[in-house]
């Protein structure tokens, strides 16, 4: 027993030691500047312990799911990087430290025109070029400090992944939902490839390149995404969704409303040919006929040529295509369904047109009720898979085929016997060959065996998928990034998804969203996924802009120090030598418009950490962030105090004969009351900006403002006080989530220091680092508002004490609000229109009362009045 026994404390001495010897200081020199070259000391001695808690996929009770939307790896990493991944991670970090569960993966949207391009131009395969880049960049990543979970990592153009992205293109065909279609299509001049509509902005050009597109007539691939508009329409009224804001309007934009109902007849030619109209039940007309534009085929036919002929399956007869430019088209599109025997128009059309051979036909379609013929047409459209599904004119179904090599295979055979033959499940991947075998068409490249017949004479396709595609579903293939028999594990999906929180430019609000949206409501359709939206929560991180210098006349970009500026304020500057006009401004960060600023530079000169805190103070994430040096004095001079707070605080704690007070003195109650109240607001403020209103800005100036608060305690309290030491405990905390490695320097002098007060076990674990703190919570007697709206504006503010918070329900917050005379004489003969009530756990709460609104003048002034006045405490 006794051996036993020193045993068991030789390895609580071990472990102590271990524990210690990871938060032990590479800093024990007294009174040291916080230079930038200590700043690298710091960050390479703590770099390596900064990620040792990762995802637990066997607990998932507790999940946060925060997602940065992958880059793709073009070999170095700019400011918007730094951005979005700052504030992913510093997200992250906080979650974990509340307890949860956090999945925070990384990879890399490998495929696609760039890396071709680049390849090209250096004369090396793509694929070597791309895992150069991936290389270079994750070590960029490591070293702005992310928590990443490199276990989950992914590559869009390895065989472990694009293996699964062509079985969803399978799932896809398998339903009806993937097709070849000969169409009229954007092609890209300078990429030589074709672009889907999405691809093209508004003034008719390349979205990437920047040509002017062409319309070229190809056979393509397609997958049916108009299928689902109207779900994916009404998805955005889901209750789940939060803080989608304005992306909301730009996806509901896209999609348009579902006014008519799309149908996918086959023609004479053995094509496709889609059919949008707001009366379907117009297919009854056995008389019908189709209006094509005539630049739909290049102008190539004559207007009243008849090209080829549709069958209609909704009356057994044939229906002509007939091209002209006469009717009204529905908006943005090019097909006309004319119903002679509904509409006087369409037998005008039929007469103007000389469609002479038509049948008489003297059905009397007033006699019959629209709406049993039209829900006639829809049956059997949903039973021949026709169509029939309600959607907007405008919107096209998803071009996925690109002519280039760099992208993945689609997995088709095409056989002169069977036509388009699906690759076999097992013979997956279809892999992407050479890219010299594939230049020099190597016949055992283009020619294969056809899975059906076996014809040895059969084609693999050739074209391969725009990159969107990859994207549309690699926040499921995260989770289960390693798992060679599936997708992803169904178990998981159902337990990690939605995504909790995306991340990412609004660049990508419409296309990327509106794919992966949709392939999400597929999968969900399948039974695969728990939900149809894919992602719970969006912060859509504005841009880094730079200071851009633009030669007024020829619009040539300068950089910044060949010019003079003349006044700051108003923008004027000239050119140093030919004094040539200088036109400022912000701009995007570009190489081209000599704006950029490299972060490897940021990272050298001033350290990751003060870059982390540099791009998220000042301006909220949504906003775009203008980059500029005069902003870095605020976050430099802080990092500088609370470096010398803690050294001093040590300090004082070494020697504290130094320092005598009475701890029951008036003075020092009152000292530890006012470090009381502190600590809690700020640690609201905080908390709330990192847990719901991701104003991450917000929370460094509630930092601040707790460091302000620290440094006017006198030393006396330093030394003696137990509310110090819990209010500087907590600033570190909150820190350490935004600059990891600063604060685990900092957190390893904290707990060093001697003389350390009995602090509440419950508050910190001195044995291990800041990063493994749970995060602080407000005092259960502490008090905290319960603010109360009147039409916007507030009214009145009620406390009640922390502990009693979380259960106040609505009806506890009406009760409490008409109890208080500033809002019941506001009241007074005004109609409630509603009320709506918001908790915030252990935070806050806040009541909005709406009302009709008379003499507004005079309800703006006194809601505004009411804000002050004194409220009920409960």
């Amino acid at each position: 027993m006794q051996i036993l026994s020193q045993l068991k404390s030789l390895k609580r001495f071990t472990d102590l030691y271990k524990r210690r010897w990871v938060s032990r200081s590479c800093t024990d020199v007294k009174d040291v500047e916080l230079t930038k070259e200590l700043k690298h000391c710091i960050e390479k001695h703590w770099c390596k312990y900064l990620n040792q808690k990762q995802f637990n996929d066997t607990a998932l009770g507790n999940k946060f799911y925060v997602l940065s939307m992958f880059p793709y790896p073009s070999g170095n990493l700019h400011m918007g990087h730094v951005r979005v991944y700052t504030i992913s991670d510093a997200i992250a970090r906080f979650q974990r430290m509340c307890g949860k569960n956090v999945f925070h993966p990384m990879g890399w949207d490998a495929f696609g025109l760039p890396a071709e391009n680049a390849a090209i131009q250096r004369g090396i395969e793509p694929k070597v070029w791309t895992e150069r880049n991936i290389a270079q960049m994750k070590q960029q990543v490591t070293d702005l400090g992310c928590s990443f979970d490199w276990s989950h990592e992914l590559n869009t153009c390895s065989l472990e992944y694009y293996k699964w992205t062509q079985k969803l293109f399978l799932m896809l065909y398998n339903e009806g939902m993937a097709y070849q279609n000969e169409a009229l299509v954007n092609w890209d001049p300078v990429d030589k490839t074709v672009l889907a509509d999405e691809q093209v902005d508004d003034n008719g050009c390349s979205w990437r390149s920047g040509a002017k597109v062409e319309k070229r007539l190809l056979k393509q691939w397609f997958i049916k995404s108009t299928a689902y508009a109207k779900q994916l329409l009404e998805g955005l009224d889901d209750c789940t969704l939060k803080d989608w804001r304005d992306i909301i309007n730009l996806q509901r934009h896209w999609i348009g409303e579902c006014n008519g109902y799309s149908f996918q007849l086959l023609t004479s030619g053995s094509n496709y040919l889609r059919v949008w109209t707001a009366q379907p039940e117009h297919f009854k007309d056995p008389n019908a006929f189709v209006v094509l534009k005539t630049e739909h085929y290049l102008g190539k036919v004559a207007q009243d040529e008849v090209h080829m002929t549709v069958e209609n399956p909704f009356t057994g007869t044939i229906m002509p295509l007939i091209f002209s430019n006469e009717p009204a088209f529905p908006e943005k599109c090019d097909v006309y369904l004319a119903a002679p025997n509904f509409r006087e128009e369409d037998k005008e059309l039929q007469r103007s047109l000389s469609l002479s051979f038509f049948a008489d036909n003297e059905l009397n379609f007033e006699s019959l009720k629209v709406v049993d013929l039209r829900n006639d047409v829809l049956e059997t459209a949903g039973r021949l898979k026709l169509g029939g599904y309600s959607v907007s004119s405008k919107l096209q179904d998803w071009l996925i085929s690109r002519q280039r090599y760099w992208g993945t295979p689609i997995p088709i055979i095409h056989c002169d016997k069977c036509g388009a033959v699906p690759v076999p499940d097992s013979q997956l991947p279809v892999r992407l060959p050479e890219k010299s075998a594939f230049k020099s068409a190597v016949k055992d490249i283009l020619e294969c065996s056809c899975p059906k017949c076996g014809n040895t004479a059969a084609r693999p396709e050739t074209d391969t998928m725009d990159t969107f595609f990859d994207s549309s579903w690699y926040y499921l293939r995260y989770l289960d990034a390693n798992n060679k028999h599936e997708m992803f594990d169904k178990r998981l999906a159902h337990q990690c998804m939605p995504v909790d929180l995306y991340i990412g430019g609004k660049e990508h609000a419409v296309l990327h969203l509106y794919y992966a949206r949709f392939i999400n409501h597929f999968l969900h359709s399948q039974g695969l996924v728990p939900t149809q939206e894919p992602f719970s929560r969006l912060l859509v991180q504005g841009m880094v802009m730079g200071r851009s210098y633009r030669v007024k006349g020829s619009g040539r970009y300068v950089q910044e120090h060949e010019v003079e500026i003349v006044n700051a304020k108003r923008n004027q500057a000239i050119m140093k030598e030919t004094k040539e006009p200088v036109v400022i401004s912000w701009e995007k960060m570009s190489k081209s418009k000599m704006n950029g600023v490299d972060p490897t530079d940021m990272f050298r000169e001033y350290g990751t950490d003060t870059t982390r805190l540099i791009i998220l103070a000042d301006v909220a994430p949504t906003s775009h962030r203008n980059w500029s040096n005069a902003t870095f004095p605020g976050i430099l001079n802080w990092q500088k105090r609370l470096w010398r707070m803690v050294n001093e605080f040590c300090d004082l704690r070494s020697s504290p004969e130094s320092c005598k007070i009475d701890i029951n003195s008036i003075e020092f109650k009152a000292e530890e009351d006012k470090l009381f109240d502190a600590r809690n607001f700020y640690i609201k403020g905080v908390t709330f900006n990192y847990r719901h209103a991701y104003q991450l800005s917000v929370a460094i100036s509630k930092m601040q403002g707790l460091t302000n608060s620290l440094k006017r305690a006198s030393k006396s309290t330093q030394v003696f006080s137990k509310e110090y030491e819990r209010s500087l405990a907590a600033q570190l905390i909150m820190l350490a989530p935004m600059a990891p490695h600063f604060t685990s320097e900092l957190w390893s002098k904290f707990v060093s220091a001697p003389n350390r007060l009995n602090t509440s076990p419950t508050d910190f674990n001195w044995e291990t680092d800041v990063l493994a703190q749970r995060w602080p919570e407000i005092d259960q007697q502490y008090k905290v508002d319960l603010t109360v709206k009147v039409n916007g504006f507030e009214n009145c503010i009620i406390k009640i004490a922390r502990s009693h918070i979380d259960n106040v329900t609505h009806n506890d917050a009406l009760d409490l609000a008409f109890n208080t005379d500033s809002v019941t004489s506001y009241l007074i003969d005004k109609k409630i229109r509603t009320t709506n009530f918001a908790l915030y756990p252990g935070i806050e709460a806040v009541l909005n009362i709406y009302v009709d609104k008379v003499k507004q003048e005079k309800s703006n002034s006194r809601a505004t009045t009411g804000s002050k006045e004194g409220g009920a405490i409960v």
